[in-house]
């Protein structure tokens, strides 16, 4: 067999919201490192006796990744089990690098992102038609600077749904900037914190005026998704602009309009 690490996106939480290939690969895995400050142990359970399971939440990125290349041995299928999707910030890149010079094959298995899982807590839709049909996944500039071009001002100046990572402790400067680029302090925002993880899971309404002083109310200092959109609500509207992809009077491969 080849001496393959793949990196398998976790998901938000849920055990049950594993993909089938993760859990069939974590099945079968002889060697599992799991990010368990964000990753719950529990979605190790169907792990094979014998796995060597790891927990990376002490460990630096160099230490990370020479766990991995020393768990991949001739006939091993080893996972780096992380947070999410693995193509949504994590450190991917740079663990594959030092990997592909040990010469061991990389492969990923996407994951549900935290994005996605808390507009389905909330039961919330990212895009209405003629309301807005772009969604900008972002952060803040903290430690880590914002390339030229996206900082929030610029990208928020679009009014369209934002869902910001990392960026729960510096709720108080994504509000400051929505208002000051013009966004109303009274535009929705809704803020989850660890979403799908059962009782753990907390789902906070509010506005840009209101939303920072009710995360306090709440003690929500981490693993939370931001997301602030024209959308936000739209459950309780009177009246919405339908989808065209579903109207009678609108043609497509699979059906012919009905004339009016």
């Amino acid at each position: 067999m080849t001496r393959k690490i793949w990196f398998v996106g976790a998901g938000p939480g849920d055990p049950e919201l594993l993909t089938i290939k993760a859990r069939s690969l974590i099945e079968k895995a002889d060697a599992i490192l799991f990010a368990g400050s964000l990753v719950p142990l529990a979605l190790t359970q169907w792990s094979k006796e014998g796995c060597v399971i790891h927990d990376s939440k002490g460990m630096a990125l160099e230490e990370m990744t020479n766990w991995l290349i020393e768990q991949a041995q001739p006939h091993k299928t080893v996972i780096r089990l992380q947070t999410g999707d693995p193509s949504l910030y994590g450190a991917l890149i740079e663990m594959v690098q030092p990997i592909d010079k040990a010469g061991i094959e990389v492969e990923i298995v996407p994951g549900i992102s935290s994005a996605m899982a808390s507009a389905a807590a909330a039961v919330e839709s990212l895009t209405l038609p003629e309301v807005t049909q772009t969604v900008i996944i972002t952060r803040v500039a903290g430690r880590t600077p914002m390339p030229e071009g996206e900082s929030l001002q610029e990208l928020a100046a679009h009014h369209s749904t934002l869902c910001l990572f990392l960026s729960i402790t510096l709720l108080h400067k994504v509000c400051k900037e929505l208002i000051e680029c013009g966004w109303l302090e009274d535009a929705p925002v809704v803020v989850v914190q660890k979403a799908s993880w059962g009782d753990a899971e907390k789902i906070v309404r509010g506005t840009l005026r209101t939303i920072k002083k009710q995360c306090q109310a709440e003690k929500i200092s981490s693993q939370a998704m931001i997301i602030v959109s024209p959308t936000l609500g739209a459950r309780h509207w009177d009246s919405l602009k339908k989808s065209k992809l579903y109207d009678e009077h609108f043609s497509h491969s699979f059906r012919k309009a009905i004339k009016e």
